[in-house]
């Protein structure tokens, strides 16, 4: 059932993001005639008026071409797309941003698609946080348990090494055995017994915020499941990272007036585009046997040296404008992402 709800994921993000671009190619002339929407008279391909095609389709075919359509050609555009956000994601933002956007997939249908692909590629893959964690309790008394028996293992070796000779080779095994004994059993003292202590607060703390409180009130008591209902959910406010960082952006030009909030919400919606579409990668490249170390280094280091490139090309910076807001925007993405788990705590998604 994962593949698929994840299939169902992948064709319903291509044709939300195909929904939201407008059909800006020529269709094929089919004759003049009326309007099958609001009935005005057709002078060419498009209605004059309302913008729907002249000529539509009632077949059982025509259903599955649009669906293929949608996930495989995007109009076309995709491909046309791809290449600039993945090499030249500046020039693609820049280009888009001053009104060349015929040849191109729209930010928010590039996000829609890549976000969805990313999903459905995680359940075939099967990735996804334990479920099977256990609750706060159950924790609690799992670790009781393991200091109980390593007390009881390290009184024993004691009395034991009470009785052994001195000297002998059993002593020393015996004193070999209490010194990992002892080690283990601080080990296990020093272990938190609770996720308030483990988060550096107290297990009571409340925020005020009733749903967040509630939210991290749930996460306590059973983590797994609060992990895996962030994964599976998280994807349907995906969008609200976009409002989340247009602000960070922002505060990087406050000084250029020249750049508006339309400029940062198209950088903000490609970039996150290509972050996702970078992640689609690297699981596949897991998967097909990509060395994990390779894995690491391309997840650590091609985020970065995007968003400089993208920054650079986007905002026509010189290079050491672009590497320090570089390093400023990074520092703001520990913040977005933060704001977006306490989002998604607040909004009730582990309830």
């Amino acid at each position: 059932m994962g593949e698929i709800d994840a299939a169902g994921d992948l064709v319903t993000g291509t044709l939300m993001g195909r929904a939201v671009e407008r059909d800006s190619r020529a269709g094929e002339d089919h004759g003049p005639g009326i309007c099958l929407n609001c009935g005005a008279e057709l002078v060419g391909p498009h209605c004059h008026r309302c913008g729907q095609v002249g000529h539509v389709h009632r077949t059982i075919g025509a259903i599955w071409h649009e669906i293929l359509h949608g996930v495989v050609h995007f109009e076309g555009k995709l491909w046309n797309t791809l290449p600039l956000l993945t090499f030249r994601p500046g020039e693609l933002t820049r280009r888009y941003i001053f009104g060349e956007r015929a040849h191109f997939v729209s930010p928010m249908a590039m996000f829609l698609f890549s976000v969805f692909t990313m999903f459905a590629a995680m359940q075939i893959m099967g990735v996804s946080p334990p479920t099977d964690l256990g609750s706060s309790a159950q924790f609690e008394q799992t670790i009781n348990y393991a200091r109980t028996n390593t007390a009881e293992a390290l009184a024993d070796a004691r009395e034991s090494r009470a009785k052994a000779e001195p000297g002998s080779e059993r002593a020393q095994r015996l004193d070999q055995r209490i010194e990992k004994l002892s080690a283990d059993l601080a080990d296990l003292q020093r272990i938190p017994m609770s996720l308030g202590e483990r988060a550096g607060y107290a297990p009571r703390f409340k925020t005020g915020w009733k749903r967040l409180d509630e939210g991290i009130e749930k996460a306590e008591k059973n983590p797994g499941l609060a992990l895996y209902k962030l994964q599976t959910n998280s994807y349907k406010f995906s969008w609200a990272l976009i409002p989340l960082s247009i602000p960070f952006v922002w505060a990087l030009f406050a000084w250029r007036p020249r750049f508006r909030g339309y400029d940062h919400a198209v950088f903000v919606t490609y970039s996150l585009a290509f972050m996702s579409l970078l992640f689609i990668a690297l699981l596949i490249g897991s998967a097909l046997g990509l060395a994990s170390g390779v894995v690491s280094t391309l997840a650590t280091f091609v985020p970065p040296v995007h968003i400089f490139f993208q920054l650079k090309g986007a905002y026509r910076l010189r290079w050491w404008s672009a590497l320090l807001r570089t390093f400023v925007l990074l520092f703001f993405i520990t913040f977005i992402v933060t704001l977006f788990a306490l989002l998604l705590l607040g909004l009730g998604l582990l309830g």
